[in-house]
């Protein structure tokens, strides 16, 4: 690793920010590939798998870990189940035993609170 000066324009060509910071270098490889410097995949916990995202930026790109937010995939059953707990009237609770037919259930054999 060296240390490099580095020099920043902000959006008035006539302003120059003088920053000193460690910078180090990468090679891009096959297909685009980036090695990241083992201390920064360290630092920011990036192994063999970890999601990054690539953001364009005016003056480059960023690259920085994702955060991955799991999604709950919901079966026919519980879909009915919403679909029916939530009617608010008797019209729509009558539209959600439609709905629920259609998934290929019996709305009576869904476990669910009934509209008042």
């Amino acid at each position: 690793m060296q240390d490099h000066l580095l020099l920043t324009f902000a959006r008035n060509p006539d302003i120059l920010i003088f920053r000193h910071m460690a910078l180090e270098s990468a090679k891009v490889g096959k297909r685009g590939a980036i090695i990241v410097p083992a201390r920064l995949r360290k630092r920011f916990g990036i192994e063999e798998g970890t999601m990054v995202t690539a953001e364009e930026k005016e003056d480059g790109i960023l690259i920085r870990p994702a955060v991955v937010v799991p999604v709950e995939r919901y079966t026919p059953e519980r879909k009915a189940e919403f679909l029916l707990s939530n009617a608010i009237s008797r019209t729509d609770y009558q539209r959600a035993r439609k709905e629920v037919k259609r998934l290929g259930l019996d709305p009576d054999l869904i476990p669910h609170r009934r509209p008042a």
